[in-house]
């Protein structure tokens, strides 16, 4: 992270803590909901197939810098498949940080070619060792892996919502992200409980031995960007719910904290780990600060 970054967050954290303003930092916008799987956990896939057209996007890009938003991620659907005629998604990139976005991510689903070297992080979604992928994912995690160690760059971030079906697999993602090429870091989710994916939400118990995994796995060198002060809210479900630092805009629609939001009930039960660590970190709590300083400047 540049010096010039981290000393604008820097500044907004204290002047959000201090003044206790709801204004925020961090703007997701939804290029589109088409997505080329069909994932087990996922409730918000090829509900309408649109692709959001060139103008649209840069106009929500531009509407989100003007609230604040300095850390841009860029979600589907799947993202690769965005297209305007001859833009694409590395457009959309270049054309944020030309805008003054100080952080690009881009979240995919890892199955098309990963050449992005002008994001920040691509978050890349493994959900677990080969078996365990697969079975959420469908048969893609040879060609996930292949797309890795051909990338252009090592920004690359895994990304595991942890689930009923894959909360055994932790430590094989970890050590993944520890030994393979071009992978920079691993971060988790728990899954959070869409009416239609209940099956496969998790108790507290398995939120706790998930957790002592995790933690273990920091002990013994994985590269987690999670904050481990984080984990006994999380376990819990105690943070506070929404992130108000948090919008996500879809269609010209902004939601606070994410799409989740008009869900009924969803926020007491919600498994985003940044969102623990961004209320608690804007609530002013030491220990998450501390442990956020450490994180980010290693990682990103």
């Amino acid at each position: 992270m540049k010096l010039s970054s981290f000393a604008y967050f820097a500044g907004f954290g204290i002047k959000t803590i201090l003044s206790g303003e709801k204004k925020p930092i961090l703007g997701t916008v939804i290029l589109t909901d088409k997505c080329n799987l069909s994932c087990k956990h996922c409730s918000v896939n090829n509900i309408t197939a649109a692709i959001h057209p060139y103008q649209q996007i840069r106009g929500e890009m531009r509407m989100l810098y003007d609230m604040g938003v300095r850390i841009l991620f860029f979600c589907g659907g799947e993202t690769f498949l965005w297209r305007d005629g001859s833009k694409s998604l590395r457009n959309l990139v270049i054309e944020a940080k030309r805008m003054g976005f100080l952080i690009v991510n881009v979240v995919t689903n890892g199955t098309y070619p990963l050449d992005l070297p002008e994001a920040d992080l691509i978050l890349l979604s493994l959900d677990g060792d080969r078996e365990r992928h697969n079975a959420i994912r469908g048969d893609t995690y040879d060609i996930i892996m292949e797309n890795i160690r051909h990338a252009s760059s090592d920004n690359i971030c895994l990304y595991m919502a942890i689930n009923q079906i894959n909360k055994g697999a932790i430590r094989a993602v970890c050590l993944t992200a520890r030994d393979t090429k071009n992978v920079r870091a691993v971060s988790f989710n728990f899954h959070t409980p869409y009416p239609d994916t209940r099956e496969l939400a998790l108790s507290r118990q398995d939120k706790a031995a998930c957790c002592r995994t995790i933690e273990q796995m920091m002990k013994d060198g994985a590269p987690v960007l999670n904050l481990k002060s984080a984990f006994p809210y999380l376990i819990d479900n105690s943070f506070p719910t929404p992130c108000h630092q948090c919008v996500v805009v879809e269609n010209g629609k902004v939601s606070t904290c994410g799409r989740c939001i008009e869900v009924e009930g969803l926020c007491s039960q919600c498994g985003y780990f940044f969102v623990a660590e961004y209320t608690l970190l804007f609530r002013g709590n030491v220990r998450i600060i501390l442990d956020m300083l450490r994180t980010y400047l290693r990682y990103i």
